[in-house]
């Protein structure tokens, strides 16, 4: 086992005065009200350059580190502060006899406070700046001072943000011209944060310039907003964090997001994104629980989806049509959804949006009107996320779980047309209908927990199966849902007269339960006051027939159909295309059944697993 170093001891006192500064600092935000504090409280002030010049505006008494420590700053600039004279004022354990003498045989004066923020290194990648270029915005001088200050929190106030200045200067004026321990703590704690995020943006871009990058990652996270809890009410604290010194990739309009409201966000606003550039159409996406219960890009309406959506006599714009598609996939599921449109939501989708229970919405922009219809609904508590559009997304992912760390490269993997060209069965031709189906289908579930399955149908998803550790399953849940779907067209469905007051949600429900039939006598009894009359049953043999001219139905998976069972099931709800990996050892049983069902299946070679 390695020694760790004895403490040094020393006196710590609660309250340190303020006498001597050291201020150095790139960013000059906040620098005049600053200086003008220091020389109202008559506090001896060592700085540098620019720093030194702008405090004696400001009325300072400023001594240039170079005249303190007699040593020129050198090496252009890269050597200003490093010497034993500043970083003994620094760490010197005060009322330790040994340090005290030592201060004294050098010269050394004792520093009070530190005020010290870095070069811009992030902003120099970001920018794309060359390696040398990137190299000189490293900073050296800054995270030594920052670090031996928090070090020495007994007697040392370090300040690393121009946003801390506030608070120090009431904590002085508070305390009579000094600091309190605790508060010195809390500012070393800040400081320390600081420079290991500051460290591991340097680590990260480093490891990319590199032949052999090393294999300790680093990731920094800063909280930019408390959350109320996370998946659940006890799991506190939790927060919404920036990574690496990013901007989050949207701005937060209305409401107050929760922790899965912002988990369904994320993965909606790539799945929409992601759909929009491979079908060149507006895309829309209703996400629970971290899946889509629909997704769909904008196809016209029938006359008979609009009665059957409940939307008649609304305006639908391109981009309005694309969430009433995606919400009608499963409207029951959608109840409480978190919304995702790729386009600039008018004022015609957000009067769609008004009508229904739902969660909120990310988008990338919102005409003025709409948005003040958003920001009214549910009293003002309805989440508006703007999305950035020109965000990129990290090309590597962490995450932690149950003590473990993984990393992953993200999937960024394009879902389009041509992932199409392997056609493998012997009917080969695809419809320009059907590659867009099937394309919204991949994409789909590449967002979907899975294991998963989805069948999609003239531009929307129409049924989708998620989590299930059977394939077979998922085709079945899912193929639940398709039944469902296409149900809500029959006749009988359709011609159903709700009692008036009904409201919306509720008929929505009542319509499945209806097609679903299995009602006990308790349930039935209630289920009949949503009407005037008991409605006539919805027999078996009726669904059947209905379902039976269902076609032209398309089905993806995100990994191999291991057995025809699959197949078998889908056959009975009209799927003529079929988009999968590949890849099974039963590719040729499978084949075989698409060809007896007169199937054209494409095989991807992309399995699109999503945990």
């Amino acid at each position: 086992m390695v020694g760790t170093l004895v403490a040094v001891g020393g006196e710590v006192v609660d309250k340190v005065q303020v006498k001597t500064a050291l201020v150095s600092v790139y960013d000059k935000t906040g620098l005049k009200e600053l200086g003008e504090f220091l020389a109202a409280q008559k506090v001896h002030v060592l700085s540098t350059g620019g720093t030194a010049a702008k405090l004696r505006e400001y009325g300072c008494t400023v001594q240039d580190v170079a005249d303190y420590t007699g040593s020129p700053e050198i090496l252009d600039g890269r050597v200003k502060t490093l010497h034993p004279k500043v970083h003994g004022g620094l760490l010197a354990a005060r009322g330790v006899e040994k340090h005290e003498k030592e201060m004294v045989e050098h010269g050394i004066m004792p520093i009070d406070l530190v005020i010290v923020n870095l070069y811009p290194f992030r902003e120099a990648v970001a920018k794309g700046g060359d390696f040398a270029h990137c190299i000189e915005n490293i900073d050296i001088g800054g995270p030594c001072m920052i670090r031996a200050s928090a070090k020495n929190n007994a007697s040392v106030t370090i300040c690393s943000s121009p946003s801390q200045y506030g608070k120090m200067m009431e904590q002085v004026r508070e305390n009579g011209g000094s600091t309190t321990w605790a508060f010195r703590k809390n500012m070393a704690a800040a400081a320390y944060a600081l420079t290991a995020a500051y460290d591991s943006s340097v680590s990260q871009w480093m490891a990319t310039q590199v032949t052999e990058p090393p294999s300790t990652k680093t990731v920094a996270f800063e909280v930019e907003r408390p959350l109320k809890y996370g998946c659940n009410p006890h799991q506190l604290p939790a927060g919404l964090c920036a990574v690496n010194g990013g901007r989050l990739p949207f701005e937060v309009l209305a409401g107050v997001p929760g922790y899965i409201n912002l988990l369904d966000a994320v993965n909606a606003w790539q799945l929409v994104y992601e759909l929009a550039k491979g079908t060149g159409k507006p895309a829309a996406a209703s996400f629970k629980h971290v899946s889509p219960a629909g997704a769909a890009i904008s196809v016209p309406l029938s006359e008979t989806e609009i009665e059957v959506y409940e939307v008649k006599g609304k305006p639908l714009s391109e981009v309005a049509t694309a969430y009433v598609r995606a919400r009608n996939a499963d409207p029951m599921c959608s109840f409480g959804d978190f919304v995702a449109i790729s386009h600039k939501v008018d004022v015609a989708t957000a009067n769609i949006l008004k009508i229904e229970v739902s969660d909120g919405i990310i988008a990338p922009g919102f005409e003025p009107e709409a948005l003040e219809i958003l920001k009214a609904k549910k009293g003002g508590k309805f989440i508006v996320l703007q999305a950035d559009n020109d965000f990129e997304f990290p090309e590597m992912e962490y995450r932690m779980v149950g003590g473990l760390g993984f990393m992953q490269k993200r999937n960024d993997k394009i879902c389009d047309a041509s992932l199409l060209a392997k056609v493998v069965t012997a009917k080969k031709e695809l419809s320009e209908q059907a590659k867009l189906d099937m394309v919204l289908g991949m994409i789909a579930i590449k967002y979907t927990q899975s294991n998963s399955v989805g069948y999609s149908k003239d531009g929307m998803m129409i049924g989708i199966g998620a989590g299930q550790q059977s394939r077979v399953d998922c085709v079945k849940l899912a193929g639940r849902k398709v039944a469902t779907w296409r149900l809500r067209f029959h006749p009988k469905v359709m011609a159903l007269k709700f009692r008036e007051g009904v409201k919306r949600q509720d008929r929505v429900n009542a319509r499945v339960r209806y097609i679903e039939g299995d009602m006990d006598e308790a349930e039935l009894q209630q289920w009949v006051k949503n009407f005037d009359s008991a409605p006539e049953p919805l027999t078996e043999k009726e669904k059947s027939e209905f379902l039976s001219t269902l076609d032209d139905v398309t089905i993806a998976s995100d990994a191999f159909f291991p057995f025809r069972d699959s197949i078998d099931h889908a056959k009975k709800l009209g799927v003529k295309f079929v988009a999968q990996p590949g890849g099974s050892v039963a590719d040729e049983e499978v084949i075989k059944a698409c060809d007896a069902y007169g199937m054209t299946m494409a095989f991807s070679d992309l399995r699109l697993f999503h945990h």
